[in-house]
């Protein structure tokens, strides 16, 4: 589109990162296999990433990029007890010149989500996405900033960048740090991986508290490659979720029960939530900050928490 062309258009609001929805659980789907989002959905999965990177060949890429363009095209006519409220995501292949450009090109299109950047290493790389993401969604007629933009921390650089990354665009989100073994984190940063996670407790708090200083609200961890170990990937799931994550990714169906219910606020959680909302409005309505809650000293500050937690809530509820 012409510079002049772009000029006549109306002015549109900005997508910003605040307003995404929190995803709980995004699931790798190969991007070969897109006849597996049935799959994905009826396991529950908020997200579902659709892999042009390591889990396609490279003689089955151009195939399989055309088999994700049809695979979104489609979520647009489907109805919607077909596609449910499952967000579709594409992780396209590293940004090299005009061929990163044609790939995004031919996946950004009406019923896309977001786009998830592997081995981002600066902000500038996700300038120049965010500059492409603006041309494909000017062609397509969308939003500006309707694409949302994941990038994956992946190379040391690009970990010890995480607050640059996160700034470099508004439409930034569900960024995170990944600690899969055997990946490409572990052979960047050279620690060996445990199921325990203790190794990559002080990188993924660190990549945290980043990415919630440049505003990303609804950061994402991951990944749990023991397809079996179901308890492993609940402890796991329970550590990012103690350090301040929002969700996670996944690689199997079977793990997005769990990972959702792990970031979920559980019934117990909910009921004290409300309780402690009450009785900090009651006390202020007596014209007291502070009152003291089932062993607690509680106030406003704690009020805001607990009612995020309830939003939270809404929001899991709302892609049940």
């Amino acid at each position: 589109m012409s510079s002049e062309a772009s000029s006549n258009r109306p002015a549109e609001a900005h997508t910003r990162a605040v307003d995404r929805p929190p995803l709980r659980s995004l699931l790798f789907v190969p991007g070969t296999r897109t006849g597996w989002l049935p799959k994905a959905r009826a396991a529950g999965a908020d997200a579902a990433i659709l892999d042009l990177e390591d889990a396609v060949p490279a003689a089955d890429k151009l195939a399989a990029r055309a088999q994700v363009a049809d695979a979104i095209a489609r979520t647009v006519t489907e109805p919607a007890d077909q596609t449910g409220r499952m967000a579709l995501f594409v992780r396209v292949n590293p940004l090299d010149g005009w061929a990163g450009a044609e790939e995004l090109r031919a996946v950004v299109r009406p019923g896309l989500a977001g786009i998830v950047l592997p081995k981002v290493r600066s902000a500038q790389d996700v300038k120049l996405v965010d500059r492409l993401l603006g041309w494909c969604e000017r062609e397509q007629g969308l939003s500006p900033g309707r694409v949302a933009l994941v990038p994956l921390l992946e190379t040391a650089r690009g970990l010890r960048e995480a607050y640059g990354i996160a700034q470099a665009a508004s439409r930034i989100a569900y960024l995170g740090a990944l600690t899969a073994p055997g990946g490409d984190v572990e052979r960047a940063v050279g620690y060996r991986w445990s199921a325990e996670g203790t190794e990559t407790v002080a990188l993924r708090s660190r990549v945290l508290l980043d990415a919630r200083a440049a505003g990303v609200p609804c950061p994402v961890s991951g990944l749990w490659t023991r397809v079996s170990d179901l308890p492993g990937l609940r402890a796991f799931a329970e550590q990012n979720r103690s350090l301040g994550y929002e969700g996670m990714m996944a690689i199997h169906p079977s793990h997005v029960p769990l990972i959702n219910e792990v970031f979920s606020p559980g019934p117990d959680e909910l009921a004290r939530s409300a309780r402690l909302i009450a009785a900090v409005e009651a006390a202020q309505g007596e014209g007291t900050g502070a009152v003291a809650f089932e062993g607690d000293m509680v106030d406003e500050a704690m009020a805001r928490t607990a009612r995020l937690i309830l939003e939270r809530h809404g929001a899991a509820r709302s892609r049940a």
